[in-house]
């Protein structure tokens, strides 16, 4: 099984992830912040994912700490359960729409870290999630994760949309990449 469960504490979170590549969708994500933990199950149901999130932060001060930590969390739950990349698809990319949003998501999980993210909101909060927070969570994701990420708003103005489409998209293709259909290592120099 691919899986993962990594735990990360500071002064300001404690965090812990479990991560099953090879799952059915199942979640159970607790952050404290309702609408991050509505789009991070989003996240593993349409990427097909067992995850479990529990988090606890420093949210008197703000959402910050605890977004920016679940994704350096997950990241690191998720590059630990690819473990070496061995037979993963690795590239994967899709256009996600919701109602009004279309998001295009593209994935390179060979090991390179980069986000280039293109994102406008209408809304700066949505519930109590800063909208800003959707890129931090990202960087931090595909930086423990070691992907390559491209996450561009196509069209759309509902700031929920957006957020919801970025993290449904992210699942799809994040599932079509790390999904086994090759032997050895999808690389011309033999390791990732």
């Amino acid at each position: 099984m691919r899986s993962a469960t990594v735990a990360r504490t500071t002064a300001e979170t404690s965090v812990r992830v479990s991560l099953n590549l090879d799952g059915t969708g199942r979640h159970d994500v607790r952050t404290g912040i309702g609408f991050f933990d509505h789009v991070l199950a989003q996240l593993a149901c349409h990427g097909g994912f067992d995850l479990t999130v529990v988090a606890e932060g420093d949210l008197e001060v703000d959402a910050h700490h605890t977004v920016e930590d679940v994704g350096i969390t997950l990241g690191q739950a998720l590059s630990e359960a690819l473990s070496d990349r061995s037979g993963i698809a690795r590239f994967a990319s899709l256009h996600a729409a919701m109602d009004d949003a279309l998001v295009l998501c593209a994935v390179d999980a060979g090991g390179r870290p980069f986000l280039a993210c293109d994102l406008r909101f209408s809304l700066p909060v949505v519930g109590a999630f800063p909208t800003e927070l959707v890129e931090e969570f990202l960087r931090a994701f595909v930086t423990h994760g070691r992907l390559t990420a491209h996450v561009r708003l196509v069209d759309g103005h509902n700031s929920h949309h957006i957020v919801e489409a970025v993290f449904k998209g992210l699942g799809v293709v994040l599932r079509r990449a790390v999904a086994v259909e090759r032997q050895g290592v999808p690389s011309t120099k033999g390791v990732l």
